[in-house]
């Protein structure tokens, strides 16, 4: 009986210890530990291509609703996809508002890259847009988000607001002017530099290494250590991505799907000696 009772009171600490037990977004356990991450960049509107990158070994969905065709109906299906899959589904709004924030995070996104956050103002309110009050401004309608997210043992408004990654984009000459003040605002995850805006908006369009654009990729990556930020950029190459990580950036963006497709059906075409149009040589129009 003794045994029996003990058995029982064993089971039941075990039980309660589970239910304690809270999820935690991998991204930002990854981030707390100073460990690499890496994005699958999304711009096809397809949601099979989305599912078969979100099982590769990527960590988080680069959902692109900046610079693609992609609906909010097809992000929606994208982020159902990925249910019991490895990456974490994230979306690259268009413009830094709140709500197209509100929009991206109520269809289940569980990150959001906020692109041209020029200045602290716009930081902030990154901030409060993926954030429910107290913290935040985001309003409350979680009920396709909490489908996709069910938060056993608490409240959704309280298992996005630790979960939720907030991502802010650094890609102009004014957002490295006040690149200090950004990278101080309470809530950043993570710095991210758009190396081609940058270096457009530097004067020096597509000239990456440009000393100009160096300059300002090391101040960025001065104030993200300053204020201990993760830092990220995108990952052309795994020579490049490799020397990033001893320089201190961990967050990578993985060239398109697009280009991915491409770039593994070139071997099998090159051997066959098969090439399409070159629409440098014989436009598509």
């Amino acid at each position: 009986m003794v045994q029996h009772r003990v058995l029982l009171l064993a089971i039941w600490m075990a039980a309660a210890s589970g239910a304690q037990t809270r999820w935690e977004n991998p991204v930002k356990v990854l981030l707390r530990e100073g460990r690499p991450v890496i994005g699958a960049t999304i711009s096809l509107p397809s949601v099979e291509s989305a599912a078969q990158l979100a099982n590769a070994g990527f960590d988080f969905l680069w959902i692109e609703m900046e610079h693609s065709p992609i609906t909010l109906e097809t992000a929606r299906n994208m982020i159902l996809a990925t249910r019991a899959l490895k990456a974490v589904p994230f979306i690259r709004v268009p413009v830094n508002e709140l709500w197209t924030a509100k929009r991206a995070l109520d269809m289940g996104a569980l990150g959001v890259i906020f692109p041209f956050t020029s200045n602290a103002e716009l930081a902030r309110q990154a901030v409060a847009a993926c954030k429910y009050p107290p913290e935040g401004r985001r309003g409350y309608g979680p009920g396709l988000a909490s489908f996709r997210w069910p938060a056993p043992g608490e409240a959704y408004h309280q298992f996005a607001n630790r979960n939720v990654v907030v991502m802010l984009m650094i890609e102009d000459k004014e957002a490295v002017e006040n690149i200090n003040e950004i990278a101080a605002v309470p809530g950043v995850d993570i710095l991210y530099i758009g190396t081609s805006d940058l270096s457009f908006s530097l004067g020096h369009g597509g000239q990456h290494n440009h000393p100009v654009v160096r300059d300002a990729i090391e101040k960025i990556r001065t104030a993200a250590k300053r204020h201990a930020v993760a830092l990220g950029l995108p990952g052309r190459s795994p020579e490049q991505m490799q020397e990033y990580l001893k320089q201190g950036f961990t967050v990578f963006q993985s060239p398109a799907d697009a280009a991915l497709l491409l770039r593994g059906a070139r071997p099998f075409l090159d051997v066959l000696g098969k090439k399409g149009i070159d629409p440098a040589k014989q436009p598509l129009y």
